[in-house]
């Protein structure tokens, strides 16, 4: 199979945007009309990131996501607000494929067992936000990425993997929207010690970089934000995504097919 491909799609404020190592958001445009252009490129999945929520206690607007699912052709993972079971379920319930926990995960780990457990761990996305310490070394940072949780990442994603996690959207949040190429060391870093698939996130250019971080960063799927809905130094909004032939290429060693170029 090929491996997947995800658009990550953030929102603040029911406006889809995307920040720069977490910060300066810039407006991108109407989250819907991004999901329909989505549906018409068949993205494998998306992913939808409420980076508002776990700053400012808020729950998930289960308006906006209804809308977001039922307008999806692909399966949609959601995070931001939610912190508890019955938040999820509620989600659940609404379309969402699977849910994504980050803060919630740090500040009270046990949620990610009791929502395996509930509901099934194919369902649960642990979100991990990564910053490289001047030793080379990697924290965990919670609140979307406003406060360091002074643990290491490597003992945090195999403690969420051994508590019913799903799947690890691992992202780094000094390559965040920067497009410089994912961070590898940190990929492999969690993809050699978890049993559970990593999603890798943050840096993202071309798509060799999405190629290297399943070959060489050892990642089940690759996921980026800038990439598909910016083009060119002056960060134009056109969102992008690669078709099924251009993605089989890559992974099959066709570069004839693999040309990197927009869509």
């Amino acid at each position: 199979m090929i491996p997947r491909i995800i658009p990550c799609l953030t929102l603040s404020q029911g406006r889809l945007v995307k920040t720069t190592r977490f910060t300066d958001a810039q407006y991108v445009g109407d989250p819907i009309n991004a999901v329909r252009i989505f549906n018409d490129k068949q993205a494998d999945e998306l992913v939808v990131l409420d980076i508002d929520a776990s700053r400012t206690d808020a729950a998930p607007h289960e308006a906006s996501i209804s809308e977001i699912v039922t307008e999806a052709f692909m399966p949609v993972a959601y995070g931001g607000g939610i912190r508890s079971v019955e938040a999820a379920n509620r989600l659940i319930q609404l379309g969402v494929e699977k849910v994504v926990v980050n803060t919630a995960a740090v500040e009270r780990p046990e949620l990610v067992s009791e929502i395996a457990d509930r509901l099934g761990s194919s369902t649960l996305v642990v979100s991990i936000d990564a910053i490289r310490r001047p030793d080379g070394t990697y924290e965990v940072a919670s609140r979307s990425a406003t406060r360091p949780a002074s643990l290491p990442v490597e003992a945090h994603a195999q403690h969420m993997a051994e508590l019913g996690a799903g799947e690890i959207l691992l992202t780094s949040v000094d390559r965040d929207g920067t497009r410089t190429g994912y961070d590898l060391d940190l990929v492999r870093l969690v993809a050699e010690i978890v049993r559970v698939p990593v999603i890798a996130c943050g840096g993202a250019d071309s798509r060799d970089d999405l190629r290297d971080v399943v070959r060489l960063g050892g990642a089940s799927a690759a996921a980026a934000g800038s990439m598909f809905v910016f083009h060119g130094p002056h960060r134009a909004v056109l969102i992008t995504y690669p078709p099924y032939a251009i993605r089989s290429a890559l992974f099959s060693g066709d570069s004839s097919q693999a040309t990197d170029r927009s869509d």
